[in-house]
């Protein structure tokens, strides 16, 4: 197995359980969490593999991978009461699965010889989308954008990160590693330590003068 076949499966497994997870909160039957799960877990990497027209999209190649979200949809529709908080739980679950899925995307598009920004968008497409899919169809608020949030800015950092990596003559692994270290520090810093990003605030405008305001 090759790294990035095995990055694909965490990514897979780890997003269902985020699905599975969200597909709870909202109250859905057996099959709709099997639904989620599998929208969560292939959706950023079904979009980088077409907007790269790779020979095969990664589970179509090989469809024993949804396997890993539908185990996962399963195990949580019978165990998802005993958790505490599933939302609490959500976050970290989806922080562990950006930072697996950022270096599958930012890996396969450094094995197709993209240029740099390539690499960095497939990096933000394979870390972010499928739990956007996730949260609109369950009418969530998207995680990607609450308020200040660092969450496809961590993707973003950590897919520039293995850039940098290659760039010093350092090795695919570690590259890759570095990347996932990066997205994993700053999402879990956002979680845990509340590190958020500057949010545009709006400037009331100033109060007009009465227009029968006496002229001096």
């Amino acid at each position: 197995m090759t790294l990035l076949y095995l990055l694909d499966i965490a990514s897979v497994a780890v997003f269902g359980l985020t699905g599975a997870l969200v597909a709870s909160r909202s109250q859905l039957d057996i099959v709709g969490f099997i639904f989620i799960a599998c929208l969560t877990a292939v959706g950023g990497g079904t979009i980088r593999d077409v907007l790269l027209n790779r020979d095969a999209v990664f589970w179509v190649a090989d469809p024993s991978i949804l396997l890993g979200a539908v185990l996962a949809a399963v195990a949580v529709f019978f165990t998802a009461h005993l958790l505490e908080s599933r939302y609490r739980a959500i976050l970290w679950l989806d922080a562990f699965a950006l930072a697996v899925a950022v270096p599958a995307g930012v890996g396969v598009a450094l094995g197709m010889g993209q240029s740099w920004p390539v690499v960095l968008v497939m990096g933000v497409i394979t870390g972010v989308l499928g739990g956007l899919m996730r949260d609109v169809v369950c009418n969530e608020v998207p995680l990607v954008l609450k308020q200040g949030e660092i969450y496809a800015t961590a993707a973003f950092a950590g897919a520039g990160a293995a850039l940098l990596a290659v760039w010093a003559g350092l090795d695919m692994r570690t590259s890759l590693l570095i990347c996932a270290a990066v997205t994993l520090i700053l999402r879990a810093g956002s979680i845990g330590l509340g590190w958020r990003l500057p949010v545009y605030k709006s400037t009331p405008p100033s109060a007009k003068a009465p227009k029968n305001a006496t002229k001096r």
